[in-house]
């Protein structure tokens, strides 16, 4: 069986942490959406073929230390026109039968052999909220039809994007939408003309990354799962309540309080007298430093919080340095859900809780303080002071 993981685009809603690397390389607990599929795909499949475009030199990069127990090919989508040209780019490789799969979601093993057990079949889940994503209409099991964000959804089943296709698919020709994409909706409506097209509820992991907060959600739900593994250093008078990893090389420093699950990379120094809340990922060569509270977050490689600041609800990208005192706030006076300004809209996070999202490389001043739902833009600063009730964008 071969696996086509389509990674090619450039996602703008996942901006400001994807103007500097590829969807599929943003991670959860520590790591990569990519890596994270990779391993749930280890022992049903015997290739996977990594469908590439935006910035694909650090896909390539990424996995060529990795080993898995399928070979792993790579095909350039030349191209960005649409997730139908993405499939159509890996077309001479497949072979009659093929698994296909978001490069942006995460997956679980459990599910995805379930849906190797078809002839043909579509992984969907239930969700409270169709109108934002694909929808499946069935019948006695079986998929009728595809629609992509109805107004008036029939159903509640979503595409997770997760589908066993046979290559009768590209009998077809497809032709741009009115959006100007090659559609993988086409070849699927066109597809259940000639095959049955199995229904195949998900009973287990989903989680579909629209906006970077959304890897929020990927964390709590991923660290759930931890298992404790102590591979550095910690000193006396560190209290631990819940479950960490921790490690190699990593120091964790005298009145340091961790609760929850939290996960903490290489190279990195936590504390002395920090405070650590689950659900919390720290990555690589970080510095969370005296007095910092850190809740409910993830804390990209190379990102220092040196002394004094509070990080709650928050995602923050790699080589970013918080200037003592940083403040981030996360909630509303009246508990509604954080709005969040994106092209000029206003976006319903649909979290009660929810802090900054913050590009690579930014820097603030000492004593900043930070409004909910406020994005970065990567290399953006503040001044010493500095309330933030705006984005900062480049």
């Amino acid at each position: 069986m071969q696996a086509v993981i389509l990674c090619a685009g450039n996602s703008t809603r996942t901006y400001p942490l994807t103007e500097t690397r590829p969807k599929p390389l943003l991670k959860a607990a520590n790591k990569e959406i990519l890596i994270h599929n990779l391993e749930q795909l280890q022992g049903l499949i015997k290739e996977a073929i990594i469908v590439v475009g935006f910035k694909k030199e650090m896909i390539h990069a990424l996995l060529k230390e990795k080993k898995f127990s399928f070979d792993v090919s790579f095909v350039e989508q030349k191209e960005i026109n649409g997730n139908g040209g993405a499939l159509l780019a890996a077309k001479e490789k497949l072979n009659e039968k093929f698994l296909i799969l978001n490069g942006d979601d995460f997956y679980s093993k459990k599910d995805l052999e379930k849906l190797l057990e078809c002839d043909c079949g579509i992984l969907i889940k239930e969700v409270s909220n169709p109108e934002r994503f694909g929808i499946i209409e069935e019948e006695n099991g079986f998929a009728v039809k595809w629609i992509e964000k109805p107004l008036n959804p029939k159903s509640n089943l979503a595409n997770t994007g997760a589908h066993l296709w046979s290559n009768e698919i590209f009998e077809l020709h497809l032709k741009k939408s009115g959006r100007g994409e090659l559609e993988l909706t086409d070849y699927f409506n066109f597809l259940i003309k000639k095959k049955k097209i199995k229904v195949v509820k998900s009973g287990h992991l989903w989680i579909p990354v629209g906006y970077c907060w959304n890897l929020l959600e990927a964390n709590e739900l991923l660290l759930n799962d931890l298992q404790e593994e102590i591979l550095g250093t910690i000193e006396e008078n560190v209290f631990i309540k819940g479950t960490i990893r921790l490690g190699k090389n990593s120091l964790i420093k005298s009145g340091t309080y961790l609760e929850g699950s939290v996960v903490i990379g290489e190279n990195t120094e936590i504390g002395p007298n920090a405070y650590i809340r689950g659900s919390t990922s720290i990555g690589d060569n970080c510095k969370i430093g005296n007095a910092v509270e850190v809740k409910n977050s993830i804390i990209g490689n190379n990102s220092k919080i040196p002394h004094l600041s509070y990080i709650g609800d928050s995602v923050i990208g790699e080589n970013v340095n918080l200037g003592a005192g940083t403040k981030i706030a996360n909630l509303r006076h009246d508990h509604k859900s954080i709005m969040v300004e994106f092209k000029e809209k206003k976006i319903d996070s649909r979290r009660k809780k929810l802090g900054a999202i913050i590009g690579d490389n930014v820097k603030t001043g000492i004593n900043t303080s930070i409004n909910p739902g406020i994005i970065f833009a990567a290399s953006a600063f503040t001044q010493a002071g500095e309330i933030v009730k705006k984005n900062k964008l480049n």
